[in-house]
């Protein structure tokens, strides 16, 4: 410090830890002034100067453009209403930020091809609608020209994917493989053929709405049991495998109107014996399909719901039980 009480740039940048370069350009960008000079025209600089080079310090190190401190330092805008804006925008980055490692993450995790990159960029970047307008097309395919049960395929068109505004990489990464699985051609034709298999009952006479719904909450007990039991280690082939599948087959025949009953393309008389029974299971492993609960799974971890675990070991389990017992 000078005499005076005036530091030189030097003495600054050694009480700063900033490097002389650096205070000389905030300087010369009217951000610090000098305070005075010397004799020799050397740049002197006061205690209010340090103080301010050592605000300008702290507000370059939390993110802020020049253009911004100025503003401020010139009373055009207050500290808090610049950091109020400054936070905005560290939001947008942060979930710009997410949203590409979220997209990183899938293509490590799937040992993505280059092409594949560019398409789970895509649709990551989806709005709102247009995450809608995909679940809807896929839900027109599968049903257009079938007469099925309006009202269930209503409920389930409505369970639409609603990313929040600051989505978790696992929610991201969720919408990625939804995405994907109801673009996938295999899916939409498992799908439809179920919808085609409850047409043709339908045609047929058969109420299919009321068996699809009564059936439901035999369903969960079922898929319950069948779940204990195969955590017990009961074989599907054991007396309890079998006692479950005459349940399944006696419910499944005691809710069939034989007077309606579609036979035809490998359906079978609705009697109970071996080939009712390998037909049923049939209908059932295709029913429990892997993809279609990921459908649901996936939509759970999107829209925030509760998990929805795993029924498909179960299900497989009900269908060697069905299959042993023919």
């Amino acid at each position: 410090m000078t005499p005076s009480g005036r530091f030189t740039i030097g003495e600054l940048a050694r009480r700063t830890g900033l490097p002389v370069k650096t205070i000389r350009f905030y300087s010369d960008e009217g951000l610090v002034p000098p305070t005075d000079r010397t004799a020799a025209g050397y740049r002197l600089y006061d205690v209010t100067a340090l103080a301010r080079l050592e605000l300008v310090r702290t507000l370059r190190e939390l993110g802020l453009a020049l253009a911004d401190i100025e503003r401020v330092l010139g009373g055009a805008s207050t500290v808090a209403e610049l950091a109020k804006a400054h936070v905005a925008a560290l939001d947008d980055r942060l979930r710009e930020l997410r949203h590409r490692r979220a997209v990183l993450r899938a293509v490590a995790n799937r040992e993505s091809e280059l092409e594949e990159v560019g398409l789970m960029n895509k649709l990551a970047s989806m709005s709102d609608e247009e995450r809608k307008r995909l679940v809807d097309e896929f839900w027109d395919e599968v049903t257009e020209g079938l007469d099925v049960d309006t009202e269930f395929y209503a409920w389930m068109r409505s369970a639409k994917p609603e990313l929040p505004d600051d989505p978790s990489p696992q929610q991201l990464e969720a919408w990625i493989e939804f995405a994907e699985l109801v673009s996938d051609a295999e899916f939409r034709a498992l799908i439809r053929g179920m919808g085609e298999q409850q047409a043709q009952r339908r045609e047929a006479g058969q109420d299919v709405d009321a068996f699809s719904w009564a059936q439901k909450q035999r369903w969960e007990d079922w898929h319950t049991r069948a779940q204990d039991l195969l955590d017990g280690g009961v074989s599907p082939q054991s007396a309890e495998g079998r006692a479950l599948a005459d349940e399944i087959v006696r419910a499944s025949l005691g809710e069939a109107d034989t007077s309606t009953w579609f036979v035809g393309a490998g359906v079978p008389e609705p009697v109970d014996g071996p080939e009712y029974r390998t037909w049923l299971a049939g209908q059932i492993d295709a029913g429990g399909d892997a993809r279609a609960e990921r459908y649901w799974q996936l939509l759970a971890i999107i829209n925030g719901w509760p998990p929805i675990p795993s029924r498909v070991a179960a299900t497989k389990w009900v269908v060697a039980a069905v299959r042993a017992s023919a």
